[in-house]
């Protein structure tokens, strides 16, 4: 099973894309699901009504079939964060009564800020593991949105180790027993069996994100301001290690026409996309209709010559180590940063690990063990790539005898 994630600067048409690679796939025969996350339901518009009853695709997970034989799961936030923060009081009632607190109804429940991103998350997990489903085609948030939510597990992940260590749990084998002195859950259990369960789900939903199976269609009208912003959202993927595998340029006008205005728009297209081939993965058009596609016929002629899913399994992109200790007595660690600019890069070590800053994004990322006992000792930007020296510590580095 495939996950194909689509996501592009906003307004680009990527919920249109997303849609045409679902029903592209279907037709040769896949069997495609296809989640939307997007408030305004517009993918309803574009796929039309439903072919036939809803469907459980995957525990916690139901899809209707639509036009083509594309199933699509919308996914409501609002429903999954009520869900979820009644279960969450439910398991600390004891504590809470505790406390002297009173609980909320699932009747009075709004969703909060970032609902949105983890129902998303969460209903990806729930669609890798569906039976018989061969693509999973996601109709992520705009680029810089979607970058920070495929970043969110392992963020979370990390804070979650720093914050509640595992290995600390004070008075573990006492806190049973205090508990039935007290009567009520102790604070610590209650709060690290938490902790351990939003961990295991987290890993889960990072485990699909940095999957080989697991690939990025971006999505652009080729033209300046989605140059700038492909670059800048390129850089949050590349320093997340998410493998792009292709950029649809969106809404293409025909060359060769009289009209000397569209005939500048389809140049200007033609030498952005030109420009994104020679620098990055392929690039697959699709053509302007002349209007916005408004319903399963549309839907249909631009599936007609669009480009499918890639099927072949990738992986993520590597950042290897570079043995250079006998040349010039250093490890080079290579970090891919296409199109990347001096001007926007940072990096600090803090411990055994490296704080990389690119543009708007950053990341924190354990150093490779044989790194851990070398100094940075300094850095450069050539060819798309940060190529970071470190020097061996010599009262860490095993000596040569």
């Amino acid at each position: 099973m495939h996950s194909l994630l689509v996501t592009g600067p906003g307004g680009a048409g990527r919920t249109t894309a997303a849609a045409v690679t679902a029903l592209a796939a279907a037709r040769a025969g896949r069997r495609v699901l296809l989640l939307s996350g997007d408030p305004g339901d517009p993918m309803a518009a574009l796929v039309g009504p439903a072919a036939g009853p809803p469907e459980d695709v995957a525990p916690g997970l139901r899809a209707v079939p639509a036009a083509g034989g594309v199933l699509v799961a919308r996914i409501d936030s609002g429903e999954e964060f009520r869900a979820e923060l009644v279960a969450l009081q439910d398991r600390g009632a004891a504590l809470l009564s505790m406390l002297g607190g009173r609980a909320l109804g699932a009747e009075e429940l709004t969703d909060l800020p970032g609902a949105e991103q983890f129902a998303l998350l969460r209903a990806l997990r729930r669609a890798a593991t569906a039976p018989g489903v061969d693509l999973v085609v996601v109709d992520m948030p705009p680029l810089h949105q979607a970058v920070a939510t495929l970043a969110l597990p392992a963020q979370l992940r990390r804070y979650l180790a720093r914050l509640l260590p595992a290995e600390r749990q004070a008075a573990r084998a006492l806190r049973p027993v205090l508990a039935q002195l007290a009567g009520v859950p102790m604070p610590a259990q209650w709060l690290y069996e938490a902790a351990a369960r939003w961990d295991e789900e987290l890993a889960a939903v990072q485990a699909v994100i940095e999957a080989g199976s697991t690939a990025v269609r971006l999505v652009a009208e080729p033209g300046p301001a989605a140059d700038a912003a492909l670059r800048t959202g390129g850089l949050g993927l590349a320093l997340q290690r998410l493998r792009v595998a292709d950029v649809v340029a969106n809404r293409t006008l025909p060359p060769g026409s009289a009209d000397p205005w569209l005939a500048g728009l389809a140049a200007q297209q033609e030498k952005y996309a030109a420009q994104w081939a020679a620098a990055g993965p392929p690039v697959l058009p699709l053509p302007h209709l002349g209007r916005d596609p408004q319903g399963p016929d549309d839907l249909a002629a631009l599936a007609d010559g669009a480009a499918q899913a890639p099927d072949a399994p990738g992986r993520r992109p590597d950042w290897p180590v570079e043995d250079r200790i006998a040349e010039d007595g250093v490890l080079v660690w290579v970090v891919p940063l296409p199109r990347a600019e001096k001007r926007e890069l940072d990096l600090i070590r803090r411990g055994d690990e490296l704080l990389l800053t690119v543009g708007p994004y950053r990341r924190i990322v354990p150093l490779p063990s044989a790194l851990r006992r070398c100094t940075v000792s300094g850095a450069a930007l050539a060819d798309g790539e940060l190529r970071i020296r470190f020097t061996p510590d010599p009262g860490l580095w095993p000596r040569a005898h």
